[in-house]
């Protein structure tokens, strides 16, 4: 019985490293391509660039975009787990968490200050080449969403 129920323990164990290995990894530099990406209507960005450093459960994001609210830095780091985090945004505070659903990273973002919530789902295709954030932009006058393809650069 003893050995029976060590084995169950060390499978267990076993499938939990196996399943978080075979998680995407988001590590590289990308550029958004603009043809592939859709805004809600609102005009794009000139560019985004993003550098993702991914060991899980870490995950570093810096990011650059340049619109017609100028240039915008934000460096955001989370842990896949759901620990909540925080980092400043245009001067505003925003709230996050980040946790996986399958092979998709659901990035949760709330701007308490103006009651918008953003809901990044990130994949990853199957070649590493294209990193995809499907957002649903949600705020008391509605909601949007916006598909930001990114290409490996």
């Amino acid at each position: 019985m003893k050995t029976t129920l060590r084995a169950l323990v060390v499978l267990s164990l076993l499938a939990g490293s196996a399943s978080a290995q075979n998680k995407p990894n988001f590590t590289g530099t990308w550029k958004m391509n603009a043809a592939k990406s859709t805004f809600g209507g609102a005009p794009a960005p000139d560019y985004i660039n993003r550098t993702i450093s991914h060991a899980e459960p870490g995950l570093l994001i810096e990011e650059e975009q340049l619109g017609a609210a100028g240039l915008q830095k934000t460096t955001r780091k989370y842990a896949t787990d759901g620990t909540p985090m925080s980092f400043e945004s245009q001067g505003t505070q925003v709230t996050s968490s980040a946790v996986w659903e399958g092979n998709t990273l659901i990035v949760v973002s709330k701007v308490e200050a103006i009651g918008v919530q953003f809901t990044d789902k990130m994949t990853l295709s199957g070649d590493g080449n294209t990193l995809t954030s499907a957002v649903r932009i949600d705020s008391p006058q509605g909601g949007v969403d916006v598909l930001v393809v990114f290409d490996r650069k």
